[in-house]
């Protein structure tokens, strides 16, 4: 008995299973209820009846008191001397054939009598089911007085809430124990073959991704009848699926980790936003190109480079040059910074671009303090040149791309690291203008500059050595790939 309870307990689990019990259950409890409830009416009725036969003590007292002429005003006294201490009346009232209260004792009835007398007995249950009254018509005191009895009916309440728990857990039972009957009958027939397909299903759709073919519990017990034909084609189909979605994985797979590799060297070589664009627009090809009517350029050159590369092995030289330019990548991005590349030993960033920047000359310069900080770990010299200005940027051609900048604010940015002094930060006017309510500058006065003739520069004034990127120094470059070339300097 245990184990079949466990067993029709375990098809609840079944979405089917639970509904079947619930509309059986449901069925069988809502009939047995509606059966229920004249006979809970009835019952009620019936117990309430017993009150009024108690009453009628009173009556038959009262009763025979008007027939012997006794004063209305002594009837009820008289009555209620002969009331036991544990009654269950709790008061009455004494009407007149007018209407008009003659004499009561105790709780006053809710009930009261019309003009004319009663010609019929009249009741009355309270809201709250404690209060009884029952009001006698005229005819039984010779058409002369109307009686209203009020009743504790606590017991008849007490007794209706019993009978109705007895009631609904014989329906519960009754619906449970035929539930269960009808359950137990479909368990073989239909609930069982169900569910295991319906798991077979669900572990379809991880297997489907596996390459040897899967073994279904529902195949096991050959059936001959529908659910055995559902269930051998959906054998059938599962192989064909099977088959089709692991060739096709197996041909996404190897697509994605190309695709993944082309657009990670894309990222290297561009910035992330033109790096889209570009991605999006591959075939048109049409050149992209952008207009910044303000950002800052900064040059950093490494100075007495070539005299290290002749006495420093190739491998040796190309490492220490990744180590720093992968310090100077981390700075780059850590301020929002945009590397643009790196020409031999020089290094090229920008602020401003290609998302519109704010305080891109702060940034600039922060970083440029950061590189003469990183450098000292190093036996390099810095050269370092920034200028502010409006430039034209984008990709062009069709091979190898690179993001670059045009303009004479390129051109004067490089003459600021050119034309500088080793070991410090050369800037613009137009830069020194946005940089000086920060920082620190000496006039250098003007200096001849190739090709602009004279111009007014300053240079920072190192009153704290950044160590920012200091602790950088040993790592390697994650910024974008870019070939470069090592030569004479300028």
């Amino acid at each position: 008995m245990v184990s079949v309870l466990q067993t029709s307990l375990g098809l609840l689990k079944s979405q089917l299973s639970r509904k079947i019990v619930t509309s059986i259950f449901l069925s069988l409890a809502a009939i047995e209820f509606l059966v229920f409830i004249p006979s809970y009416h009835q019952r009620r009725t019936d117990k309430l009846k017993e009150l009024e036969a108690i009453s009628e003590e009173v009556l038959l007292t009262l009763k025979a008191n008007v027939m012997a002429d006794m004063l209305s005003t002594s009837l009820l006294a008289e009555a209620q001397s002969t009331l036991s201490p544990d009654t269950i009346i709790l008061g009455a009232a004494l009407y007149d054939i007018r209407g008009q209260l003659v004499d009561s004792f105790g709780d006053a009835p809710t009930l009261s009598a019309p003009a004319g007398g009663l010609g019929s007995i009249e009741r009355l249950l309270t809201v709250s089911g404690t209060r009884y009254d029952v009001a006698w018509p005229s005819r039984q005191f010779q058409e002369r007085y109307v009686l209203v009895i009020r009743h504790d009916a606590t017991s008849v309440q007490r007794y209706m809430l019993q009978y109705s728990i007895g009631i609904f857990l014989i329906v519960i039972l009754i619906s449970a124990f035929v539930t269960l009957v009808t359950i137990f009958m479909l368990e073989r027939m239909l609930i069982n073959p169900l569910l295991l397909l319906r798991d077979d299903l669900c572990q379809a759709a991880d297997a489907v991704h596996q390459p040897q073919l899967a073994e279904f519990n529902s195949l096991k017990q050959p059936r001959q009848d529908e659910l055995g034909e559902v269930t051998r084609a959906f054998a059938s189909m599962f192989g064909k699926i099977s088959q089709e979605v692991q060739e096709r994985e197996q041909a996404e797979a190897a697509l994605r980790s190309e695709q993944e590799k082309t657009e990670a060297l894309l990222r290297n070589v561009l910035p992330v936003a033109i790096a889209n664009r570009l991605k999006n627009d591959l075939s048109n090809r049409t050149a992209i190109a952008s207009r910044f009517e303000n950002v800052t350029i900064l040059f950093a050159d490494i100075v007495g480079f070539t005299q290290l590369a002749a006495h420093t092995a190739p491998t040796d030289l190309v490492c220490q040059l990744n180590d720093i330019f992968s310090v100077f990548d981390t700075l780059a991005e850590r301020h929002g910074l945009e590397k643009i590349k790196t020409i031999g030993d020089a290094y090229m960033v920008v602020g401003g671009l290609p998302a519109p920047m704010e305080n891109h000359a702060e940034a600039v310069m922060a970083m440029a303090i950061d590189m003469q900080a990183a450098v000292k770990q190093h036996p390099f010299k810095l050269r370092i040149g920034i200028n502010t200005g409006p430039v034209v940027a984008g990709v062009i051609g069709k091979k190898k791309f690179s993001y670059d900048l045009w303009g004479d604010a390129v051109n004067i940015a490089s003459r600021m690291e050119s034309h500088g002094v080793v070991e410090r930060i050369q800037v613009s006017a137009d830069s020194y203008e946005l940089l000086k309510d920060k920082f620190q500058f000496e006039d250098r006065g003007c200096i001849e500059i190739k090709g602009r003739g004279q111009a007014r520069t300053y240079l920072w004034m190192p009153y704290v050595v950044s160590a920012t990127a200091v602790e950088m120094t040993n790592g390697h470059s994650q910024g974008r790939l870019k070939g470069v070339l090592w030569g004479s300097e300028e």
